[in-house]
């Protein structure tokens, strides 16, 4: 699917360079950088693509400004309205800030407080009821029936997919010998743009570009969507992606993904925690998980090499506890960081001698657990529970045999 469909759906080059253009004192152009760690992993040159820099910290910013710049006179006046958990409430509360727009936003209860905060603070009144998305989101369209404040889809608008798009020209702008542009898919706005705008371009210098969608084995609508030619609804599960966690694509961006994206992949919630925690450490910037998917997609080698590739970042907001779980998720699935569960005799010392076996071998002891109840101990029993950090899965079965050496019977805990 490399061909550019001549769909009326499909904006036009030109749409996005206009939309570019007006942008201009609204958005960051952010920066595509050289991975040195993923390029070795690919074989081929990787450049990451920062939108997590991004004013608001998502290209959210990019659709709903936009969209708003498009409303006339009289539907500026009536307001906007949004609901969002995150990073389209941002977009549109800055956009509507900037445009002097008075805007409302749904958000559900049990929203991340930074989130909240920021919505706030970029001048939005917001509205805190429900416990889904989903019932923000039917709280807002009766709001706009009832107020008549114009509703600002977080995807599925052409507008939002030209605006979003406006990311695609600056990474061919940035890197012109670009041949694979890698990221996430929830709604489908972000790749509906990037592939029109991108392809688009491409095709006028005569080069092709493949687009590659990525999406959390939680909520992989897209896949059975393109199988059955239109969006279906699926079932979701709960993921840390929370900002890919849409049960079905949008009707408008479908129409373009089913034409332009060349392959739609899938990942785990351990492929996630990976990539953020490579990203803290060789790139050295915060990724929200939505935004790693690409680079996920990458380590769990469902992209292989087809030249210069550009994952993009689509954002950088995470909550600082769901970082905390999601880096100490991502240690144990880079099989650093283990939970081993140890019986022992009660007597003393036995604590010191594992401590001992462990520093043989330069494991690092996180945490300590030491209990004398738990079923199926005898009386004079009881159980050592240890978090160690290891530099990687070979380090950590060379702590476990060391301690079977030492006479101990050490047991890995899963998660």
């Amino acid at each position: 699917m490399t061909a550019v469909p001549s769909l009326t759906a499909v904006p036009s080059l030109t749409e996005f360079t206009s939309a570019a253009e007006s942008l201009a004192g609204v958005i960051s152009h952010t920066p595509t950088e050289l991975s040195r760690a993923l390029s070795d992993i690919l074989g081929s040159p990787v450049l990451l693509k920062m939108e997590n820099l991004q004013r608001t910290g998502s290209f959210k910013i990019r659709g709903a400004s936009y969209r708003l710049a498009q409303l006339s006179d009289s539907e500026r006046a009536r307001g906007v309205v949004a609901a969002s958990a995150g990073n389209h409430a941002q977009g549109v509360a800055l956009a509507a800030q900037a445009l002097g727009i008075p805007a409302t936003i749904f958000m559900p209860l049990g929203v991340p407080v930074p989130k909240l905060l920021a919505t706030r603070g970029y001048g939005a009144e917001v509205v805190l009821e429900g416990e889904t998305v989903a019932t923000s989101l039917r709280l807002a369209a009766e709001f706009a029936e009832r107020t008549g404040a114009v509703l600002i889809p977080p995807f599925n608008h052409r507008d939002v997919i030209i605006g979003q798009g406006t990311l695609g020209l600056e990474i061919y702008q940035d890197v012109p010998e670009v041949d694979t542009v890698i990221m996430g898919i929830g709604g489908g706005g972000l790749i509906a743009g990037v592939a029109a705008a991108i392809k688009q371009a491409a095709a006028a210098d005569g080069r092709t570009v493949r687009i590659i969608g990525v999406q959390s084995e939680h909520a992989a609508a897209v896949p059975p969507s393109l199988a059955a030619g239109h969006p279906v609804e699926i079932t979701t599960q709960p993921t840390i992606a929370d900002g890919i966690l849409v049960a079905r694509p949008g009707d408008v961006p479908f129409e373009i993904i089913r034409d332009l994206v060349d392959d739609v992949v899938t990942v785990s919630e351990d492929d996630i925690a990976r990539a953020i925690l490579m990203l803290l450490e060789h790139a050295k910037i915060v990724v929200e998980p939505a935004g790693a998917v690409g680079v996920a997609a990458i380590l769990a080698g469902k992209v292989t090499s087809a030249g210069t590739t550009v994952p993009i970042l689509s954002g950088g907001n995470i909550d600082p506890m769901l970082l905390q779980r999601v880096v100490s998720h991502g240690l144990a699935a880079s099989g650093r960081y283990a939970t081993v569960s140890i019986p022992l005799p009660d007597r003393p010392g036995q604590l010191a001698k594992v401590s001992e076996a462990l520093a043989q071998v330069g494991a690092n002891v996180m945490e300590v657990l030491h209990t004398r109840h738990g079923h199926g101990l005898q009386i004079s029993d009881m159980i050592l529970q240890l978090s160690i950090e290891t530099r990687g899965p070979e380090h950590t079965q060379l702590a476990l045999d060391t301690l079977r050496a030492a006479g101990f019977d050490p047991l890995v805990v899963e998660d």
